[in-house]
């Protein structure tokens, strides 16, 4: 344990006159960072890195420096409303909190009579650490339902490598790897779970080689020694040619897979299905980049993989992160200095423990939305969206009636958007807990002010796998906001469940910190706890899987019925599974990369971050921009088999031709009407969320790869 101090802050203090400053931790997006909060005149005057902090070492994003405008926008909501006109109709008016708790409890308690406590889902969004105590309320009431982004984001690495190795494998930067293969990230702008760009970079300095594997030039691309540029959506057929280049030249590492593999003859024949002109027609990426990335990774001692969202929005998400751990495993990267290592946490009550999975009757966990149907995601309480969507549009298997979404706006997020808005203004009730009222808020009959980080005490990086928490400290109480945990603290007492909370939810950290043998008050006089860091561990105790050992075959998946071993599916939409939809929509459209201002849906109306992104871009090579008469800057239309949005028009090199690349999570709440352009350029518009296009053991939805067509908006009619 590591005691808590100041460092060197006194001189800046007295020079600017603050008041005070705050050791804290960050939660503007999946960062997590230390950091210093100055006050002055009991506001938060200047937010700065913590340079003690053994996660982010001083560094801090745009998001984490604009925090002071999120929390005091004039537009942020600071006290309950309920809406009094019809849905979408932006009529409000303002009501206690008690009266708005009392609200939604009885509609809880009315609905779980009548129809069953299935019938109403508890769904969150990316990033507020709330999932501990949204599934506790959840499994207390009953509910199996919790929608979350968890079928295709973070989620599907935490199942596939619980069934492969027991947990998540996390890249040690602090021990410098001499290899990293970057896949499907970006982490320098997007900071992902457990990383930071700062230790990455490090460890570049330091001397580390560098693959990247992204169909876009993206920084990290354009400084690697080998950049492998592949079609959209065939990461785990590129995958599997690497595997078999280091298989048959037996680069793998010899007494590890002796030792500590499960499946290796049948996984050799699986990696033999993949040679490399098949590979390379099928991803196009030449031959000889695939075997030189397979060589440098694999002699290359320690080396690890840096994976990120974009394998898993796909029809191969599962397989994708199994093919990728199977690289990790073979070549003995798995639980070594400055590979990827099975970090253990502090000794405290973890997100399943406190999330009270065990309390979920039996046959109400039976009732799990879609969970017949995705079986590896239903097994770690994970719901397909179109799932609810389908339960309240045609009330199958069941009808819910009623959704409570805290810190999540699907109406954007989520695949066939247009499906998703319907669903929402369908069903009974609905309660919506956030900062702004969102285009999916404007939806809710109740919406509650939602504290930001700098507005509640926490336990920050509760659920991550690199085996920190650190203390986030209250600086600031803003109108009548509040927690997640505080506001689902106080509506659990309020429908029977009132043993299992407490008076306040300092009661709930203490709980989570008490096999730590300290309280609440005792951690927040602490810079941070850390787990015991051991490697090598499955030498003494084995992984922990149904074999005890690194699962090539996943003896799980066949027993819920799944290959065990990864393949390739091409994707659902694409010039190979759809050449005649390819004529009409010759591009393949890629996206979600990532903005260094914006996480998904929030700050688009924060001023600093929404200067560094005006409006929304899509990226096109320059051939295709002279084909399609399209000009830097210019409105255009983007189409799909399911709609038409529009964005500006990027022109850029480091994309190829036939690949047209769009954000993501588009909306514009400087426009008053209630819906906030929602449907103008979201991209969400144009994917697809039909069950035969998802993964088919997660449900992941394929929102990463499909097809379109782009042209200039004046050039034809449009409804813009």
């Amino acid at each position: 344990m590591a005691e808590f101090k100041f460092s060197n802050i006194e001189r800046e203090m007295e020079v600017y006159g603050y008041d005070s400053v705050v050791k804290s931790h960050c939660r503007m997006c999946h960062g997590g960072c230390g950091v210093l909060v100055y006050t002055k005149n009991g506001k938060v005057a200047k937010i700065a890195g913590d340079l003690d902090c053994p996660i982010n070492h001083g560094t801090l994003c745009s998001k984490g420096l604009a925090s002071t405008q999120l929390v005091y926008h004039p537009d942020r909501l600071t006290y309950p409303v309920r809406r009094i006109g019809p849905k979408g109709s932006g009529k409000w008016e303002r009501i206690s909190w008690d009266a708005a708790l009392d609200a939604i409890a009885g509609r809880i308690s009315d609905y779980k009579d009548r129809f069953g406590a299935e019938s109403i889902v508890m769904g969150y969004g990316t990033g507020r650490e709330n999932e501990a105590v949204i599934y506790r309320f959840a499994n207390l009431l009953g509910t199996p339902n919790v929608l979350t982004a968890g079928h295709f984001c973070y989620g599907p690495r935490i199942a596939t490598s619980i069934i492969t190795c027991g947990t998540n494998p996390i890249v040690d930067y602090e021990n410098h790897p001499k290899c990293i293969m970057v896949w499907g990230n970006n982490l320098v702008i997007s900071n992902p779970d457990c990383y930071k760009g700062a230790p990455f970079s490090a460890s570049l300095d330091a001397g580390a080689k560098l693959i990247a594997v992204d169909p876009r030039l993206t920084r990290i691309a354009a400084r690697a020694d080998v950049w492998l540029q592949l079609r959209p959506g065939t990461d785990t057929a590129l995958a599997l040619g690497m595997l078999n280049v280091i298989v048959n030249e037996e680069l793998y590492d010899r007494e590890f897979v002796a030792n500590h593999v499960y499946g290796w003859e049948p996984f050799v024949k699986r990696v033999n299905e993949y040679p490399l002109e098949k590979v390379a027609e099928i991803t196009w990426v030449s031959k000889d980049k695939i075997r030189q990335a397979a060589r440098l990774f694999a002699t290359t001692k320690p080396a690890a993989i840096q994976w990120g969202v974009a394998i898993e929005q796909q029809v191969t998400c599962a397989d994708n992160n199994r093919a990728l751990m199977a690289l990790m495993g073979i070549t003995g990267n798995i639980d070594v200095p400055g590979g990827q290592v099975l970090f253990s946490p502090p000794k405290i009550r973890n997100v399943g423990q406190f999330g009270a999975h065990k309390s979920l009757p039996y046959e109400q966990a039976q009732k799990r939305l879609g969970g017949e149907r995705f079986r590896l995601a239903g097994n770690f309480a994970i719901i397909n969206p179109k799932c609810v969507w389908d339960a309240i549009l045609e009330e199958k298997p069941y009808p819910v009636k009623m959704l409570f979404f805290i810190s999540s706006n699907p109406v954007l997020t989520r695949a066939n958007a247009k499906e998703v808005y319907r669903a929402l203004e369908k069903v009974e009730f609905m309660a919506v807990a956030d900062f702004f009222l969102t285009p999916t808020a404007e939806l809710a009959d109740i919406v509650l002010p939602a504290a930001t980080w700098l507005e509640m005490d926490y336990i920050g990086d509760f659920w991550k796998r690199h085996g920190y928490l650190l203390p986030r400290r209250k600086v600031v109480q803003i109108g009548e906001c509040r927690s997640d945990h505080e506001m689902l603290n106080d509506l659990g007492r309020r429908v029977g469940q009132a043993e299992h909370w407490w008076d306040d939810f300092e009661g709930g950290l203490d709980y989570i910190l008490e096999p730590a043998g300290i309280k609440w008050q005792d951690f927040k006089k602490m810079d941070y706890i850390r787990g015991p860091v051991n490697y090598r561990k499955y030498q003494d105790r084995g992984f922990s899987t149904p074999t005890k050992k690194f699962e090539l075959y996943s003896t799980l998946l066949e027993n819920w019925g799944y290959d065990p071993l990864p393949k390739f599916r091409e994707p659902p939409e694409s010039p190979v599974s759809m050449p005649e939809r390819h004529e009409q929509f010759p591009y393949i459209l890629i996206t979600g990369a990532r903005s260094p201002g914006f996480f998904h849906t929030e700050n688009r109306q924060v001023p600093w971050l929404r200067e560094l992104h005006k409006d929304p871009v899509v990226e096109i090579h320059p051939q295709t921009a002279e084909k399609e008469g399209i000009k830097e800057g210019q409105w255009v239309i983007i189409e799909s088999v399911r709609g038409k949005v529009r964005q500006r028009a990027k022109i850029f090199g480091g994309i190829h031709p036939k690949v047209v690349g769009a954000q993501h999570a588009w909306w514009f709440p400087e426009k008053k009407d209630p819906g906030h352009g929602w449907d103008e350029s979201n991209i969400n518009i144009l994917t697809d969320n039909a069950y035969d296009a998802c993964d088919p053991a997660m449900g992941a939805t394929s929102v990463r790869t499909l097809l379109c067509n782009i042209y200039p908006e004046s050039s034809r009619q449009s409804k813009y």
